[in-house]
Parts: C-alpha cells; structure tokens; sequence
C-alpha cells in the first residue's frame, strides 16, 4: 500500500498533544466516495477537507482540516494528487531517461 508521511509547517493541537507528522494513505475508490476527481486534482479545498480525515494517520478529522494553514493543506493535497496520478505521469519512462 503506497504510504506518504508529509511533516507540517504548523504542527496540530490536539488535547496537549502536538502532531507534527501525518501518514497519508493512497485512497481507494471507496474513500473517494461522493468527491470529484478533478476537484481533489485540483486541491478543492472542500474534497481535501473531505478525503483526508480518510486517508490520515493519525486521523485528521474535518474541523483540523478547514483549521490547517494554507501551506500545509498545500503539502498534504499535493501528496493526495501524486497518489491519482497514472504511473506514466510520475516517472520517467525509459524512453525519456
């Protein structure tokens, strides 16, 4: 299972405890439920508010999400956008290299 820990500029608070790191899991179709791919792609503020508390270790719920500053959710959305993109599309193919 393809796994991506993205560090936080500005860690999340929650309950005396500091979240410095979340995990981020490749979404399966199930966890893309209701969202549109071209939103996530697009880093739609709403879906990622959406899919991540799906996809995050330790779980991120929706209100951390809207609360993430935009460099953050810009970092975790841009993971979330490498996982969806076709294998062709990340690495070079032989032909290219």
């Amino acid at each position: 299972m393809s796994t991506e820990t993205v560090t936080l500029d500005n860690p999340i608070q929650r309950d005396g405890k500091t979240i410095t790191e979340v995990s981020l899991r490749k979404p399966k179709a199930g966890e893309l439920r209701g969202l549109n791919l071209n939103d996530i792609l697009n880093m739609d503020v709403n879906s990622l508010t959406v899919l991540l508390p799906r996809i995050s270790t330790p779980m991120i719920t929706k209100d951390e999400a809207r609360q993430l500053e935009p460099e953050d959710l810009l970092l975790l959305g841009g993971a979330v956008t490498n996982f969806l993109l076709p294998k062709q599309m990340r690495e070079p193919t032989s032909a290219q290299a």
